[in-house]
Formats: structure tokens, C-alpha cells, sequence
């Protein structure tokens, strides 16, 4: 059985994602799986959240459990991905990584079929905890 870890999202990133679904013409698996993050996640005000809670634009070190490897993320949404290390909300190991706290493990399905247990080792940069509330 696949348990979710609790997840904790600030009540401002909560609106722009339900403004960012209520855009998308088309509401596939990607959507499904981001509101059904929303819907189990736990709102807070901005200025609530801990340092080590992923939000967006947040920057985050992961590590591959079984290959050992590691990633250096930033969550960010659809129209700001494409560039190297940044990951969509909209990308399965996205909408996994929202609302994260250190130490907790997500399943990040790749292609093919595998899927990999990452474990969040740190949140490098947070734009609440760097007082920046408008990205």
C-alpha cells in the first residue's frame, strides 16, 4: 500500500494552483494528480510555513535511494519550466514534491514504467523563509 506523506502548503500557493487548474483546457492525470495534493494538504499562512516545507519556487536537494544519486530541484510552475533543475508542478515528481518536509520519501514514476523512492534531504531555498511572497 502506497501511504502519501502529510503535506503542508501555504494558503497563497493554494490559490495560484487552483487558478493555474482552473486554466488548463485539458484536465488529464497531471491535473488529477496535483488537486488531489491540494485536497489532502494542510493550508497555512505564508508567513506559518517552516523553512523545510517544499512551496513553490522552491529550490530542494533530493537523493535516489537506490542509485544514490542527487537532484537539485526547483518547483515552479508550467510556464517557468524547461530550463535545467527546474521541475512543473504539473510533472509527476512535482505535484509529489509539494508541500513536502525534509526527511520525508516520494515515489517519482520515470519512463518505462520504473519508479524511484527519492528522499527530500533539504530545501535550499524557500521564498517564504527569503521574505519574497509575489513568485
Amino acid at each position: 500500500m502506497n501511504t502519501q506523506p502529510p503535506i503542508t502548503i501555504t494558503r497563497l500557493d493554494l490559490q495560484r494552483l487552483e487558478r493555474l487548474l482552473d486554466s488548463l483546457e485539458e484536465y488529464g492525470p497531471a491535473a488529477e494528480a496535483l488537486e488531489s495534493e491540494l485536497s489532502r494538504a494542510q493550508v497555512v499562512g505564508h508567513d506559518e510555513v517552516p523553512p523545510g516545507v517544499v512551496t513553490m519556487n522552491s529550490r530542494v536537494h533530493c537523493r535516489e535511494e537506490v542509485s544514490g544519486k542527487d537532484y537539485h530541484l526547483t518547483l515552479v510552475y508550467p510556464e517557468d519550466a524547461g530550463g535545467e533543475g527546474t521541475v512543473s508542478i504539473l510533472a509527476p515528481v512535482g505535484s509529489a514534491l509539494l508541500g513536502l518536509t525534509v526527511g520525508q520519501h516520494i515515489d517519482w514514476p520515470v519512463p518505462g514504467g520504473k519508479t524511484l523512492k527519492l528522499t527530500l534531504l533539504g530545501v535550499e531555498y524557500q521564498p517564504e523563509a527569503a521574505g519574497e511572497y509575489n513568485r
